[in-house]
């Protein structure tokens, strides 16, 4: 099963996740401790209240009932050299997707770390104990000797969503491996109410992402939701800054409850659009829809070992219309397929209307399933996954090579992203809504599930499975077209970090907001309207126009770019200033990302190195007035407004704890 990886054995220890934020809890001396949170470290400002705070003040609560210290704890930490890792469960501080009652509200102990560069972590007994001992609340486990049984009882709990009477989000599974240890999530039922909801309250209801509305009950939910803002929508008020989820989701259960035929139409509704009973099909082109770098050709490899499927690639064509070429092949191989690959990034609404053109003749009808990989995350999110994996691939491809020096192979999908055209409703009979930040294992079981469902072929067991991942990770294409053009390194003009967030959603969400100020939003609104919010979001490091005296800050932006995998940076968007002029966003609490790694400490080394004066201008440009305002303006009007506040002409708009991540770039415009 895809939620475990590399070579392991038994015991399977599953350890229920908690419906919270992570909490680190480690010695700095022997009496002294340091309490985080994945983002904060004590106090920020323009807060109320941080993660780090909250989980400080329930760690006091929980050791004084016990009757420890934190000088005591801290010791104990220091001598076994551990970090206490915990879960913050706390409705009144922040809600997530379940209630948390009052006797499991606070701090969840979920493992014992060892201080040490290699992952190592205590068995569940010893943090059991552990937890008894110093007055935090245990973790529910289960310990399971075999994948089948992990695998029977995570979709037995799936069926349910509950264990022992209790609604849960999904598994930690743990287990002995003799690579370096890793931890894999079994999700189980983690709602996507919340991102729904906040969908429909920023940007309305044709704007939610469509791999969210996968179950029939999640469109149920948006037609009641949708329903419940149109007759009341200052019951969702508080809902964007973490109040009021909990109450939403359980006024839909109960109205689930008193509409129970309404939720059996919606899921039959769902199994006939999988399977149309008003339609016969005859045979059926699966239809990526996608950008290189998302796996859709390793995918193929893969179902084509496990089904027959037939198969034809654009990238193998090497002739000067190549359209009609791959038109031709898909055509010739439904002669002696009933199911073929279409295998092309088909990411042009023209590419899917000429399989359909293709194909208008033929009795009975052929099927056109697309597997979607839809474009519902930031832009730069997406270029980053994609060109990594290209660059992880090398020289595996026909035409799109690595290039790690010019990185030539990132300008080719920031084309396809830029270009790309979403599917809607009517280009294909089906669709199976892909996961762009899926690994391939469970991208290949989503695909494998939908073509079990949809075309009726048989379910293939989990030897075949991984005999098919294997050919598929070992595939090279059968030709390579001569590349005798030398990349050209382009030099950059500014060295940038590209901001993984879709500036249009968030500004919208906060001046839809009760008390946002009409002139800002008045002034967003038209260059909404103008096209000029910024499509490429960045925060300026250097640009060349101050060369040679930020020299040393240039050159160590240049090390991270020519990195082949530079370290990703989180920051805080503080707050949206604004003239007449020109908008841009503050960014503060510059540091490298805790979920990735960092291991030669490049990423460090920038963040503690960056001279104080440029951490003081940090900024993204929304946009400018008109095209004859430089956005430098942007610049100017933040270091103003840090220095004098809002004053006549200068405006300001909290933007409430926003964290975004980015790496490095070198930026040509």
């Amino acid at each position: 099963m895809g939620i475990i990886r590399g070579a392991h054995r038994p015991p399977y220890t599953l350890t229920l996740k908690s419906n919270g934020c992570i909490i680190f809890i480690a010695a700095l001396t022997p009496s002294k401790l340091l309490v985080t949170s994945k983002h904060s470290l004590g106090h920020i400002q323009n807060v109320e209240e941080s993660h780090a705070e909250v989980g400080e003040r329930w760690l006091r609560k929980q050791l004084a009932d016990a009757g420890k210290t934190e000088e005591q704890l801290a010791g104990a930490l220091w001598e076994k050299k551990w970090t206490a890792v915990a879960e913050l469960c706390d409705d009144s501080f922040e809600e997530h997707v379940l209630r948390i009652s009052k006797e499991m509200t606070g701090l969840h102990l979920h493992g014992l770390n060892a201080c040490t560069k290699r992952f190592a972590t205590q068995h569940q007994d010893v943090v059991d104990a552990f937890a008894e001992e110093w007055g935090f609340i245990g973790t529910k486990s289960t310990v399971l000797d075999s994948i089948p049984k992990v695998k029977a009882f995570t979709e037995e709990i799936g069926k349910s969503g509950s264990w022992d009477g209790n609604a849960l989000e999904g598994f930690v599974v743990r287990t002995h491996v003799t690579e370096p240890p890793t931890k894999g999530n079994a999700p189980v039922s983690a709602s996507p109410y919340p991102v729904v909801t906040k969908a429909i309250l920023s940007r309305g209801e044709s704007n939610i992402p469509k791999s969210k509305l996968r179950r029939a009950e999640t469109k149920l939910y948006v037609k009641w939701v949708v329903g419940e803002i149109k007759r009341d929508r200052s019951q969702f008020k508080d809902y964007a800054k973490g109040k009021g989820i909990i109450a939403t989701r359980d006024r839909f259960l109960m109205w689930m409850e008193e509409h129970a035929d309404e939720k059996k139409a919606a899921e039959l509704s769902q199994e006939q659009s999988l399977h149309p009973s008003n339609k016969e099909f005859g045979k059926t082109i699966i239809v990526p829809v996608a950008i290189p770098g998302v796996g859709k050709t390793t995918i193929a490899v893969a179902l084509v070992h496990l089904f027959n499927f037939g198969h034809t690639q654009s990238d193998d064509i090497n002739a000067k219309k190549a359209a009609p070429a791959f038109i031709k092949n898909v055509v010739n191989l439904l002669k002696t397929h009933d199911v073929v690959i279409a295998d092309k990034n088909n990411h042009l609404r023209q590419h899917r209307q000429q399989l359909r053109d293709a194909v208008k003749n033929f009795t009975p009808p052929v099927r056109l399933m697309a597997l979607n990989w839809s474009f519902d995350q930031p832009m730069a999110t997406i270029h980053r996954i994609c060109a990594d994996r290209v660059l992880a691939r090398g020289d595996k491809h026909q035409t799109l090579r690595a290039d790690a020096l010019a990185k030539s192979h990132e300008e080719v999908i920031w084309q396809f992203l830029q270009n790309a055209e979403e599917l809607t409703d009517g280009e294909v009979d089906v669709a199976v809504e892909m996961d762009i930040e899926e690994p391939l294992e469970d991208a290949l079981a989503r695909v494998v599930d939908g073509c079990v469902r949809i075309l009726g072929v048989p379910r293939p067991s989990q030897e075949q499975i991984g005999e098919a991942l294997a050919l598929a990770r070992g595939y090279e294409p059968k030709m390579r077209r001569q590349d005798d053009k030398k990349k050209k390194v382009v030099e950059a003009r500014y060295f940038g970090v590209l901001a993984e967030v879709d500036l249009e959603e968030v500004l919208a969400k906060r001046f839809a907001e009760d008390g946002a100020p009409e002139e800002g939003r008045a002034f967003y609104e038209k260059l909404v309207e103008q096209k000029r919010v910024a499509k490429r979001p960045h925060i300026t490091i250097v640009h060349s126009k101050s060369l040679p005296e930020e020299k040393p800050l240039w050159d160590r932006c240049q090390c991270l770019h020519g990195l082949a995998s530079p370290p990703l940076l989180s920051f805080r968007l503080d707050r949206l200033v604004w003239n007449d002029r020109v908008m841009a966003v503050t960014v503060s609490d510059l540091a490298v990302d805790a979920d990735v790694e960092d291991p030669h400490s490049f990423g460090v080394d920038f963040v503690v190195n960056l001279p104080k004066n440029v951490k003081n201008r940090l900024h993204i440009t929304v946009g400018t007035q008109s095209a004859d305002i430089p956005p430098l303006e942007a610049k100017h009007l933040v270091e103003l407004w840090k220095k004098e506040g809002d004053i006549d002409g200068v405006r300001s708009l909290e933007l409430k704890d926003l964290w975004v991540k980015g790496r490095v770039k070198g930026l040509q415009n």
